[in-house]
Parts: structure tokens; sequence; C-alpha cells
């Protein structure tokens, strides 16, 4: 089944990838011990630290009964896209086990949470630019798959907990488990609906029809989170009180009052704010033509960016 994703994904071209052992994989994580963890766990697979002939790598365990072929297709699109900065760079995998296990190189990554930041989900935001930052660098990572190859590969699946930050602050997009590559010269295609609740498109949700603004649209909401902090999608253990971050927002903005940011205030950056805000937005319109194309997304973003480096002297 590997083989056969391989194929047809590049025609039998592709970057080499190792095949560990089992035997190695086990070593190397101490029989998947949850102390071999380094982060926080998805319901769906299991990130690991571990040494293989000296040399230290993060391994990634499905644990989930998937589709059957959603771990290949990870394997598969992972090796195709390795080699750009915003994507973790695969190393091989291991198809001894149940499930596959897939090994990346080790640059010390964390993993953002549900509200955008690091660490506990109480922990403080972090700071404005280095939030702007991860949504430059991973509306960068969307636009390669929009853009970069004759079959355009939607995502599916963005969502904060998808990006992890290595040693440096870079982020790195993740998960291409639901990924869809297109026909040549198609810009869409009918498929089962798959992703995040609060993340997902709602026209690809109402009609199965998947496009790159699928995506964009997604991405809007993980704009949103990372610029207030907060979930995009809560409900209270009793089921009475329902939170939808958009929902929220439009309301806000309808009724005429201020959408808090998270973080704190600071005038300095509030204009920055507040772009960000409307791109995000525009990002989220409820029809795919009312929404940009993520490579002028990402564009606007570094836009945004530059005029904080030079508020601050940088530039």
């Amino acid at each position: 089944m590997f083989l056969q994703h391989l194929i047809a994904d590049c025609n039998g071209i592709s970057n080499p990838i190792r095949m560990f052992s089992s035997h190695q994989i086990s070593d190397a994580t101490d029989h998947f011990d949850p102390n071999c963890s380094i982060l926080d766990p998805s319901s769906c697979f299991t990130w690991y630290m571990g040494v293989i002939e000296g040399r230290s790598y993060v391994i990634k365990r499905f644990t989930e009964p998937w589709h059957e072929d959603e771990p290949y297709n990870d394997i598969v699109l992972s090796s195709r896209v390795s080699n750009h900065t915003g994507f973790l760079k695969l190393i091989g995998s291991c198809l001894e086990f149940p499930r596959p296990v897939v090994v990346f190189e080790d640059l010390e990554y964390t993993v953002l949470n549900q509200r955008g930041s690091i660490g506990h989900e109480d922990a403080p935001l972090l700071p404005w630019n280095a939030r702007l930052k991860i949504a430059r660098e991973v509306a960068t990572a969307i636009t390669y798959l929009h853009t970069a190859f004759s079959r355009i590969i939607i995502h599916r699946n963005i969502k904060p907990t998808n990006v992890l930050l290595d040693k440096n602050g870079t982020a790195k997009l993740t998960d291409l488990s639901h990924a869809v590559t297109l026909p040549e010269g198609k810009c869409w295609i009918e498929e089962p609906v798959v992703g995040t609740y609060g993340y997902t498109d709602p026209t690809y949700f109402s009609t199965g029809i998947l496009t790159p603004y699928s995506d964009v649209f997604s991405f809007g909401i993980f704009m949103l989170v990372l610029l207030m902090g907060r979930q995009p999608h809560l409900v209270e253990w009793n089921g009475r009180s329902e939170f939808n971050i958009l929902e929220y927002v439009k309301d806000l903005q309808e009724r005429g009052e201020p959408v808090e940011f998270g973080g704190g205030l600071n005038d300095r950056r509030l204009g920055q704010m507040r772009m960000f805000l409307e791109l995000a937005l525009r990002c989220c319109e409820e029809r795919n033509e009312d929404r940009p194309k993520m490579i002028l997304v990402a564009k606007e973003i570094k836009l945004v960016e530059q005029g904080s480096l030079e508020e601050d002297g940088q530039i």
C-alpha cells in the first residue's frame, strides 16, 4: 500500500526514505514508554524522542484505527515537502507495526496548544511578534502546498496543534494524513468531509466540494485563535453555553464593540492587530470567491510583520 501511494504521487521519483526496523524503533522509544513522549499526544498519534545509532529523532506513532491509507498518505506527502523549511524533515518510516511509524529530524520541537501558545492551556500567550511570525510561516507552508506542484495539495486539517516550533522558533506545519492531492488541472474535488470541528470550511461541510479556499477558511480561524488566544469552539459541560470564535467576532462588530485581543493591549501593536483581524475575517468569508488566495494571505501577513519590525527599528 505504501509503494502504491508513493508511485501514484510521484511516478516512482521521490526523496530517499529510510526504512527502520521495529527493533530500532522499540529500543529508541523504550517500547513506546509514555515517559519518552515529548509532545502532547493528539487523539490519533503520539510523538516520541528517541536515539537510533547515536542520532536523535522525533518519532510519530499512529495510535488510532484511522482509515487505512491515511498514515501512508502522511509519509508520502511529508517526503514530497520534506526539503521546505515550513515542514518537518522526513527521515524514514517503519512498517513493521500494526500502523506505520514515521521518523523525522529532531530539532527540539514544541507543539502549539489549542490556544495557539505553548505549554498548558492556561499558559500566557506568546509575544505578538512571535504569533505574527508563526502565522506568516504557516501561511507560506500552505501556499507551497497550493502552488509548488502541478497538482494542488489541500491540507484539510490546519489548526494550532498541527504546528510545531523548532528550537529557533520556526513554525512547521505537520500532519498530512488528511491532505488531498487534486487531479492535474483541477481546482476542486468532491470528498467526504474530514477535518477538525471549529476549523472546517462551512462550504466544504455543506457541499462536500473541497477547494484550496477550504484551507484559507481554516487558516483564517487559526489566525483568530492566534490573535485572541481562545479556542475556536467550546461547549460548556452542561451543554447550555456554546462559543464559536467567528460568530463571536462578527457579533461584536455588528454591535460596534471592540474585539479583545489576547496578550494584552499595546498601542504600538493595535494597528497591526486590527489589520490581522480584518485579513482573518476575509479568509473566513462565507463564499469562496470572497476569500483571498493563500499566496495573497501570506503576502499581506508579511507586510503586517514588516510594519511591526519597522516600528522596532529592526529593518
